[in-house]
């Protein structure tokens, strides 16, 4: 059985007005079993929430630190918990 995790994960850079969280939204539909959002931030960073099997929060977050990202990303914060649920798929907000 897979472990599930929540994980939030708050990205700064040139990353809004780049297509950031669509392309954050395609990574998690791509990877499957994730659910969540993406959401711009008033300060300039996007901010993502995902909820499934830990090793798929873990592939998102790296894809979240590598070179594929649109924009200019200079830095990911992220922190782990347990998943609260009430996600309908993953959504960009």
């Amino acid at each position: 059985m897979h472990e599930h995790a929540r994980m939030t994960a708050w990205v700064r850079g040139r990353v809004q007005g780049v297509g950031f969280r669509w392309f954050t939204r395609e990574n998690a539909l791509g990877i499957g079993g994730l659910r969540g959002f993406a959401l711009n931030l008033d300060d300039g960073r996007v901010q993502i929430v995902a909820e499934g099997p830990r090793e798929n929060c873990h592939r998102l977050l790296e894809w979240l630190r590598s070179s594929d990202t649109p924009g200019a990303v200079s830095g990911v914060t992220e922190i782990w918990g347990d998943p609260r649920g009430g996600y309908d798929g993953f959504a960009i907000r």
